[in-house]
């Protein structure tokens, strides 16, 4: 019995006597539940709301019903009135302007008579031409719409489709270029700098700016015509 009772009496006065181990471990796993139930708790909407969230449409949801898929309806309208559409923008902003923007800048750079009636002739053909080839490029591009819509594939009229299309581009392209490059004929040095001036290209007065934007010509669409002018 006494050696039972010392027994006992050891084995509780070691643990009695050195505690705090043991209280540590539990205090450490204690911390280590309660941090993954909070962690598992707040991750856990974020895993509802991804499971339950539907995926983003694309960016061209909606232009699958457009009369052509790769133009839009200001840019149709654009081409069928034989506006620039920006095609220009090389030469425009590269010093060397386009008959269109001279006729409406006409009194401000100071153009007489017979370079009016000479950048009119000029404006006039290259609008015809340029309705044409605008046409010839609309209908370049429905057919390579026609082309996927009928599911009849093959990689040389796929090509053939393509090249027609940028075959009406370049020329589109080109048409527009090359009529800025004749105007350095009519218009002298003085009246292109007013004209880059005027149009905020270069330094200079900024009286242009005083009506640029609060009146659109005859015969541009409003929007093409701000946005073309860095209207706000």
């Amino acid at each position: 019995m006494k050696l039972m009772n010392r027994t006992r009496r050891g084995a509780g006065g070691a643990s009695d006597a050195n505690p705090k181990p043991v209280r540590r471990v539990l205090a450490a796993t204690g911390f280590v539940l309660l941090l993954g139930l909070a962690v598992f708790q707040s991750s856990e909407p974020i895993h509802a709301q991804h499971a339950g969230a539907q995926p983003e449409h694309s960016q061209y949801a909606g232009q699958q019903h457009r009369d052509v898929t790769t133009l839009s309806a200001e840019d149709l309208s654009a081409l069928r009135q034989g506006q620039g559409w920006g095609l220009a923008r090389p030469a425009e902003l590269n010093g060397v302007p386009g008959p269109a923007h001279l006729l409406e800048l006409a009194d401000q750079i100071e153009l007489s008579s017979s370079q009016r009636d000479a950048l009119e002739r000029m404006y006039q053909r290259m609008k015809g031409e340029a309705i044409e080839l605008g046409s010839q490029y609309v209908e370049a591009e429905r057919a390579i719409d026609s082309y996927f819509r009928a599911g009849d594939f093959s990689d040389e009229r796929l090509m053939e489709l393509v090249q027609n299309s940028a075959d009406a581009m370049a020329r589109l392209r080109f048409l527009h270029l090359s009529y800025h490059d004749r105007t350095l004929k009519v218009i002298t040095d003085k009246q292109t700098r007013a004209y880059n001036q005027l149009r905020g290209y270069e330094p200079g007065p900024a009286a242009a700016e005083t009506g640029r934007c609060s009146s659109v010509p005859p015969g541009h669409d409003p929007a093409m015509y701000r946005k073309h002018m860095g209207c706000p």
